[in-house]
């Protein structure tokens, strides 16, 4: 599948909060066709055109940076107060109010749930500027891709430690939140009992979730085109995750 209808896939099974602020591809793809290719055209005319993508790619990114920490932080906010809720319900084990053991399960899948979205908008959006750059090289006979991929390496929202740190924080938060009520404590079981226990308006966030796993595994897969400014292969608690909902998930994608 081609990167453009890739990355529309993936906005349209986003949250609807979140579907404005993905790569500006089309756009960017507009403005490379706009540049001159060789041979070379007067100067002024192609600084022009480079100053417009790279001012548009300049923009992309503190957007990106915005968002994936104003995220980043909510999350980790979210994160404490689950733990803590966490305990109270193991603290009460089985005989804890059913409505408050479901309410802190649907909780804890949703947060797991989005944060796995954010790694997933990291991963696509830099896979948008690695192709886009590509584009524009391979056109101008340039060289902007490679010292602009090193300036991203180094912006917050490539920098998915700690999210990915609470992910897997989030995945032993589910085994204990299943345990207290009954559940199974396996990767597997959890997986399933995520999805059983996920009420028609959050299944919408289990699917997306599913869909940004799915994405993740496909853009950091190895393949023919994969190189330099590829994305490393997914880690195995997300891969190991992916294997799970996969079988686990009772709603279609």
């Amino acid at each position: 599948m081609k990167f453009g209808k890739r990355l529309k896939k993936q906005v349209e099974e986003s949250l609807p909060e979140w579907r404005d602020k993905f790569l500006a591809y089309k756009r960017l793809k507009r403005l490379v066709r706009l540049v001159p290719s060789p041979p070379p055209p007067p100067p002024p005319r192609r600084r022009a055109a480079e100053a417009a993508f790279v001012r548009l790619l300049d923009g992309e990114v503190d957007r990106f940076n915005a968002f994936f920490l104003e995220q980043e932080e909510d999350f980790v906010i979210r994160h404490r107060e689950l733990q803590e809720a966490v305990k109270k319900v193991a603290a009460g084990g089985r005989d804890e109010a059913a409505a408050e053991v479901r309410r802190v399960r649907r909780e804890v899948v949703d947060l797991h749930g989005e944060m796995v979205l954010l790694l997933n908008y990291s991963a696509i959006n830099y896979t948008g500027l690695a192709k886009i750059l590509k584009k524009y090289d391979k056109r101008t006979g340039r060289l902007l891709r490679l010292p602009f991929i090193e300036k991203v390496l180094g912006q917050p929202f490539f920098a998915t430690e700690l999210i990915s740190r609470l992910v897997r924080e989030c995945e032993a938060t589910m085994d204990a939140v299943f345990e207290a009520g009954g559940g199974r404590s396996s990767a597997g079981a959890t997986a399933v009992a995520v999805a059983e226990a996920t009420t028609t308006t959050e299944q919408g966030i289990f699917r997306n979730t599913v869909a940004a796993l799915v994405t993740m595994g496909e853009l950091r897969s190895g393949s023919s085109t994969y190189g330099h400014f590829s994305l490393p292969p997914m880690a195995s608690p997300e891969s190991d995750l992916l294997r799970c909902v996969l079988v686990a998930d009772p709603v279609p994608i």
